[in-house]
């Protein structure tokens, strides 16, 4: 199966997509990186035009902007580019 989701991840690779787990978990972001056993995104959501910081810059999350899902936990992946 993760083979089957390795590919799939390749095809959407820099697309935003939705990914749920099967913990129930649900992860909105664009794809960045995949390797045969994680998929990284980078999250997606409301953008704050005003303020002071700087998350998500990649300390700590695992591959440069975004964070690591096992390839072994994916459940489903919708493309949801069209919204962004």
């Amino acid at each position: 199966m993760s083979l089957h989701w390795y590919h799939t991840c390749c095809r959407y690779h820099g697309k935003v997509v939705r990914i749920h787990d099967k913990f129930g978990n649900v992860h909105i972001g664009r794809i960045v990186h995949v390797t045969p056993t994680r998929v990284y995104i980078a999250p997606v959501g409301a953008r704050n035009l005003g303020g002071f910081g700087y998350a998500f810059v990649g300390w700590g999350w695992g591959w440069g902007w975004g964070y690591g899902i096992a390839l072994a936990a994916i459940a489903a992946i919708a493309l949801i580019g069209l919204f962004w």
